[in-house]
């Protein structure tokens, strides 16, 4: 049986996607990059690198280490800032048929937010407001309050307990969550005996990290209300349906970029395929359905 006119719509708060698949931030630049490698209007969402108000210069070199089954990046939130941004890279999507998420930044042309409370490699800021519940629902309103555009808070690993963190932003008024950020990681030089990156750690990302995630959404979905966007290690359709599988309503690609350009095209692709073979005329139809036997 063959399932036509398949649904791949989603909902992340009132953010329409015309698929569950975005892009993470700080793997896919500012979108412009890939236009020569993939259809960037075959993505629900393109989130670009965060952007802060004023230029930053990141992390000196080293910044990229590779690891067994991913990376340790410690880039540091380089970016060209919010009036460069505005003039030089966000012009580009008035030609691009997707949504476009940014962090702290509010636009016409932007379609939503995702505040970043969660990187592990700066020396301030990110951690402390995404590791304590009553911080991370403090930047959470103070954000909401000033903005129509939808509210996504992504959320730290690093903590003992992620569900009370998101119950907190959700508090707070956040429209969704995404989950997880990166792990807080380290590698040594055994020659050198020093570490191989500069800020000494780093973020780890890649299918090492998508088992934790894994729980880490289900966990999260079974707390909150509002829609949980899954991260972590996600390369293949499989994966991104596991994710959907454990209650998350959109997937965000990452680490993957850097190796596959074409990963996010592959698995918009495989999704649509999976829901024909298991005779599911939408999405939605097959998000939170793990079958736990208790």
């Amino acid at each position: 049986m063959i399932v036509k006119d398949l649904d791949l719509n989603v909902k992340i708060g009132s953010l329409l996607l015309k698929n569950p698949v975005m892009t993470a931030s700080g793997t896919f630049g500012y979108g412009e990059e890939f236009e020569n490698l993939i259809d960037l209007n075959r993505i629900g969402a393109i989130i670009v690198k965060g952007i802060s108000y004023e230029p930053r210069p990141g992390n000196p070199p080293p910044r990229v280490v590779e690891t067994s089954s991913g990376m340790l990046n410690a880039i540091g939130l380089e970016n060209v800032g919010v009036e460069r941004f505005i003039s030089e890279k966000l012009p580009y999507f008035d030609h691009v048929d997707s949504r476009l998420i940014v962090n702290i930044l509010g636009d016409s042309r932007v379609d939503g937010i995702e505040v970043n409370i969660s990187c592990p490699n700066v020396k301030k800021g990110g951690v402390a407001f995404g590791t304590i519940p009553a911080m991370a629902a403090a930047v959470t309103r103070a954000v909401k309050a000033e903005t129509d555009q939808p509210v996504i808070v992504k959320l730290s690993p690093n903590v003992t307990d992620i569900t009370e963190i998101a119950c907190a932003v959700e508090d707070g008024g956040a429209d969704s969550v995404s989950l997880i950020n990166t792990l807080i990681g380290m590698a040594i030089d055994i020659k050198s005996k020093q570490p191989k990156l500069a800020n000494i750690i780093g973020g780890l990302s890649g299918p090492a990290i998508k088992p934790v995630a894994l729980r880490m959404v289900h966990q999260v979905s079974q707390r909150v209300k509002i829609p949980v966007i899954g991260i972590g290690g996600i390369a293949t359709y499989e994966d991104a349906v596991e994710f959907l599988l454990a209650g998350a309503s959109a997937i965000q690609v990452g680490t993957a970029n850097f190796y596959q350009p074409k990963a996010v095209e592959y698995i918009i692709d495989g999704i649509s395929r999976y829901l024909q073979e298991e005779k599911v005329q939408a999405v939605n139809d097959i998000i939170g359905k793990v079958q736990i036997n208790r």
